[in-house]
């Protein structure tokens, strides 16, 4: 698959500061970002404590309300 905006990290803090749409795309740049971050934590203790920003813990349960809804 390619890519159509490969800059996950953009995507997601345009959407979050409102310059561009809340979309699939933020959605998918979220969940590609939440993917990498599972394998930075996989690289030992000291990195086991990294997370998202509150913003982006938000944005990612508003995903799951809007799945469901």
């Amino acid at each position: 698959m390619i890519d159509l905006y490969p800059d996950h990290c953009e995507v997601v803090r345009n959407s979050l500061s409102g310059t561009r749409t809340v979309d699939e795309q933020t959605f998918a740049s979220v969940a590609a970002l939440d993917e990498r971050l599972q394998h930075v934590k996989k690289l030992g203790a000291g990195f086991s404590r990294v997370e998202f920003s509150p913003a982006v813990r938000h944005l990612k349960t508003y995903q799951s309300k809007v799945a469901v809804g």
